[in-house]
C-alpha cells in the first residue's frame, strides 16, 4: 500500500512538471516502458540488486539518450536509481497512465467473456450502457477471455464492474432462494 501512494506522488509530480514545460510525461514512460520490457537484460540491469547505482546510471544514461527523453524524466529516474527506488517505475508508469487518461477524458477497463472475441456490436453495447455509470468519459476496454465464466461478460472499469454473467446471476439467484442477501 506504502508503494502504491509513493507512485501516485511520483507519477503526479512528473505529470505536472511535464505540463508546466510541455512535455508528454505518458508519450515518454510509455516508449521507455515498452525498451526495458523488449529485452530481459535490461529489465534485470535496471531492477535486480545485484548491478550498482553507477551501472544502472550508466545504462539508463545511454538508453534516454537513444530514446531523446526529457530531463525531467531522466533526472527523476536518476533521483530514483540514487534513492534505490527504481523498481517502483511499473506503478508509477501505472498511474501515470490512468491519470493522463483521465485527464483526457478516457478510462481503461477490460471484458471478460468465454468466447474468444466479442463483436463490436455488442462491445459498443455494452460500452453504451457502461456510460450510464461512469458519466462523460470514454471508456477503452480491452476484451479477455475467461475460462471461469460460463456465459455472459463482465466489464471491469477502474473501481467498477457491471457483471452480466450466467455465474453472477446464478449466485444472486442462490442467495435470494436461500435468503442470504
Amino acid at each position: 500500500m506504502k508503494e502504491k501512494v509513493i507512485a501516485k506522488i511520483y507519477a503526479n509530480t512528473l505529470l505536472e512538471l511535464g505540463k508546466e514545460n510541455n512535455v508528454d510525461i505518458a508519450s515518454e514512460l510509455t516508449t521507455l516502458t515498452e525498451t526495458i520490457n523488449s529485452s530481459n537484460d535490461l529489465e534485470n540491469v535496471l531492477f535486480l540488486d545485484v548491478f550498482t547505482a553507477d551501472e544502472k546510471t550508466d545504462i539508463l544514461k545511454s538508453i534516454s539518450d537513444k530514446l531523446k527523453l526529457s530531463s525531467i524524466t531522466v533526472n527523476t529516474l536518476l533521483y530514483m536509481i540514487g534513492e534505490k527506488r527504481i523498481s517502483l517505475l511499473p506503478l508509477i508508469f501505472k498511474e501515470v497512465m490512468v491519470i493522463d487518461d483521465h485527464q483526457k477524458g478516457f478510462i481503461r477497463g477490460t471484458i471478460e467473456g468465454s468466447t474468444e472475441s466479442i463483436s463490436d456490436a455488442y462491445k459498443e453495447k455494452l460500452v453504451a450502457s457502461l456510460k450510464k455509470y461512469i458519466g462523460d468519459k470514454n471508456p477503452i476496454l480491452n476484451y479477455e477471455q475467461n475460462s471461469n465464466i460460463t456465459a455472459g461478460y463482465k466489464v471491469t472499469v477502474g473501481d467498477f464492474q457491471l457483471d452480466a454473467t450466467v455465474d453472477n446471476q446464478l449466485r444472486s439467484f442462490k442467495d435470494s432462494v436461500l435468503g442470504n442477501n
